[in-house]
């Protein structure tokens, strides 16, 4: 049964204020759907000059028209909203840094530099929750592990960032990994290990006696 224009319009205003619109939709598109359902509410006025054989129809394709901007201006924006600020590290609290180690190892002997370099950045953050460094943290980027590992061990700064970056390039982004790559994060996680973390005293001070 068609709908007459008291419907229509309660449809309209159901269907546009949905979150997925509302909460994605730049300024001009809000003023324009203002200006929709203040006519939508003259419609339900019951003015007899405005005929409802053309009212119904004329809703239906505005809707139409409007929930197709909404969606291609909402779809980047809420892609962007739940994209993370990096990509994650993905380091199973269920596995020990030692398992992580091992799988580091395992690659680098059959020559897989690229899962070497990867499991072995793991296995640095899985060692500093352990150790309780940082907190475990799912969805934890690699950046935010170098940052919040450089305010306990602040002499490996450079380091951590540098490994940060060489964990995002080989397993998100194209690059390849070498032998050195590994060689140069089993180096790192050997001297964090041996470091006893200090958010206090001077950078310097803090690569001491281990835990």
């Amino acid at each position: 049964m068609e709908p007459d224009r008291q419907e229509a319009s309660r449809w309209a205003a159901e269907e546009l204020s949905k979150p997925v619109y509302r909460d994605a939709q730049p300024d001009w598109l809000t003023d324009l759907w203002r200006q929709f359902t203040d006519w939508l509410r003259s419609l339900n006025s019951g003015d007899p000059a405005i005929d409802s054989g053309v009212a119904v129809p004329a809703i239906g394709v505005t809707i139409v028209i409007l929930i197709a901007v909404a969606i291609l201006l909402a779809r980047p924006r809420l892609n962007a909203r739940r994209r993370p600020a990096g990509d994650v590290v993905d380091a199973d609290p269920s596995i020990s840094p030692a398992e992580y180690r091992r799988l580091a190892a395992a690659a680098a002997a059959r020559s897989d530099w690229r899962t070497a370099v990867v499991e072995q950045f793991r296995a640095i953050v899985r060692s500093a929750e352990e150790r309780t460094v940082i907190d475990p943290l799912p969805g934890r980027t690699a950046d935010e592990v170098a940052g919040q590992l450089a305010g306990a061990f602040g002499g490996c700064a450079a380091q951590l960032r540098r490994a940060a970056d060489q964990f995002d390039a080989v397993r998100y982004g194209s690059e390849d990994a070498t032998a050195r790559d590994h060689a140069d994060m089993v180096g790192l996680d050997q001297l964090l290990e041996s470091a006893k973390p200090d958010f206090g005293r001077p950078a310097a001070d803090r690569l001491a006696l281990p835990l």
